[in-house]
């Protein structure tokens, strides 16, 4: 939205003003109460957190951990070799942990 920088600014009172007539019209208006049909309808396919998904079939093929690939002793991650940042005691840090 453009933004006339040369208009005359409103003062603080008639702001309040203009905020009140449109809350005043707000009211007036007849559709406010009634909810939109298509929102109820979109809040039936949300998925909430923790329900049971024991039904549902994984389409991802996993593979295990390839010669050039080494899991993050921190974040527990695969990544490349080229990410690996440094080895103590054996463990290895990728450059994100590190």
């Amino acid at each position: 939205m453009a933004t006339d920088y040369d208009a005359p600014r409103k003062t603080d009172e008639e702001m309040s003003e203009d905020s009140l007539e449109e809350l005043k019209s707000r009211r007036a208006d007849q559709n406010s109460g009634k909810v939109d049909e298509d929102e109820v309808e979109a809040a039936e396919t949300f998925e909430l957190p923790g329900a049971d998904l024991s039904h549902e079939e994984l389409t991802v093929r996993v593979l295990p951990r390839q010669s050039n690939e080494f899991t993050c002793a921190s974040c527990f991650l695969v990544k490349a070799r080229a990410q690996l940042a440094e080895e103590k005691n054996g463990q290895f840090y990728c450059v994100d942990c590190v």
